[in-house]
């Protein structure tokens, strides 16, 4: 899955979005909220938030290596 904001994208493999204990873990760690959980325990990513991300790496420490990417549009697709 994958969300794009004017300045950041974000990536979770499918995977890494299916499990409902990584998605409450990602919901918890981010202090803009850009994960969710859905009502089917799911990861959400919260679209309207996803240019909020202050680039804190909490995500991706959370995260099993390469499940979440973080990618800075505005530095020609750069990955955090």
């Amino acid at each position: 899955m994958r969300a794009e904001g004017i300045f950041i994208a974000v990536e979770v493999e499918d995977s890494a979005a299916a499990d409902a204990a990584l998605a409450a873990t990602l919901t918890e760690v981010c202090p803009v909220d850009i994960f969710a959980v859905a009502p089917s325990a799911e990861l959400e990513l919260v679209d309207k938030n996803i240019d909020e991300c202050v680039l804190c790496r909490l995500c991706l420490d959370a995260a099993p290596d390469g499940a979440v990417t973080i990618i800075k549009r505005y530095d020609n697709d750069a990955q955090l």
